[in-house]
């Protein structure tokens, strides 16, 4: 940003810096993964009984299944492309596991868009619990008021899969522009009753953050007098025996609303459980947290209603070979391979000179 208008945009809001988005956008500039100390947020809790990854008794050599053509260690290509976590986890236990750049296992990094993975899975939660009737409902079931914008064919299904074809513009860099508006934004229950159509839905995959947002407005609503946040520390969080506490950021400090398009945040070894929860079909040590039948739907490849094949539910797939992701910006990844009982999370300050999606599932393959 020119640091003129940068500049203009911070006397702009000097005076109430928290509470006004350009200032915000101002000051911090740019999404970085320390920004759960910037918003207002509601907390998760770790378990009374944690539930730990062991350590495998033969750990990878990473040299093995990994060789740079310049002669650097698998460690320093991870580091010197700013990553900060990288953990490999088979077989249920972990495999190879480093941090970088000062972070540690008990250092909080913010998920970005990995959260949209987070988001479909409560959403699923909540059909098992009779709260959403059927993916195929229109969401003006629970947002009534949006049949005035013209959005009473638009379903839960159109948003999981983003092809609600909702006017949204992906973009942060411009201080005015929808995703930088709801990622600084202080109301975003406002900025939602500006959403109508630019196209009909079911026509045509287009990833919008928006999309996932309204989608969070579904749950709240479904939720009733419970937050999401509390809904998925119950629901979840303290089943899957988290480790450390966490957070979900919000919109504002006062009846916020969780920007559930980003910014859950938490650990490594936490953001590992919830691929090892898919990996397990939605069961966790014999609980059944989320439907099988769910996480199936989820992860197959689907191009019915103009949906895009390598996007099922809020995950990516890479392939057609059962494997799937959750991805952040900046490179937050939880990827998992059921075929080789296998979740890789990689968490980063920026994506670096690696192409992450393919390099991952290249790393997978030698597994």
């Amino acid at each position: 940003m020119n640091r003129k208008i940068q500049f203009a945009f911070f006397l702009l809001c000097i005076v109430s810096l928290q509470s006004c988005k350009y200032g915000r956008f101002a000051y911090y500039n740019f999404a970085n993964i320390t920004d759960h100390k910037i918003f207002p947020a509601r907390p998760l809790h770790a378990s009374a009984a944690p539930f730990v990854f062991p350590e495998a008794t033969s750990p990878l050599d990473s040299e093995s299944i990994y060789s740079d053509s310049t002669g650097k260690s698998f460690d320093q290509v991870l580091k010197d492309n700013h990553s900060v976590a990288f953990l490999i986890i088979q077989n249920d236990s972990i495999q190879y596991e480093r941090y970088f750049n000062k972070y540690d296992e008990a250092s909080i990094v913010a998920s970005f868009s990995m959260a949209k993975s987070i988001t479909s899975m409560l959403i699923g939660i909540a059909i098992d619990d009779g709260l959403i009737r059927s993916v195929d409902e229109p969401i003006t079931n629970y947002i009534p008021e949006f049949k005035a914008n013209g959005l009473e064919n638009v379903t839960i299904k159109h948003l999981l899969q983003m092809t609600a074809g909702l006017k949204f513009t992906e973009s942060y860099s411009n201080p005015f522009g929808d995703a930088a508006n709801y990622y600084y934004g202080t109301n975003l229950r406002k900025a939602l009753k500006k959403v109508h159509a630019e196209t009909a839905p079911g026509q045509k995959f287009a990833y919008k953050s928006g999309e996932t947002q309204v989608l969070g407005l579904v749950l709240e609503r479904a939720l009733k007098d419970r937050s999401i946040t509390s809904y998925l520390d119950e629901k979840v969080w303290r089943p899957l025996g988290m480790e450390y506490d966490a957070s979900w950021s919000l919109d504002r400090k006062k009846e916020g609303l969780e920007k559930t398009f980003c910014c859950l945040n938490a650990r490594a070894r936490d953001f590992a459980k919830l691929g090892r929860l898919y990996l397990q079909k939605g069961n966790w040590n014999g609980q059944q947290i989320v439907s099988e039948q769910w996480v199936k739907e989820s992860t197959k490849v689907d191009t019915t209603e103009g949906s895009s094949w390598r996007y099922q539910y809020q995950w990516w797939l890479p392939s057609k070979d059962g494997d799937f992701y959750a991805d952040g910006m900046l490179g937050q990844y939880i990827y998992v391979h059921p075929e080789k009982d296998l979740i890789i999370v990689r968490l980063g300050k920026k994506r670096g000179d690696i192409h992450w999606t393919k390099f991952i599932p290249e790393l997978a393959a030698k597994l």
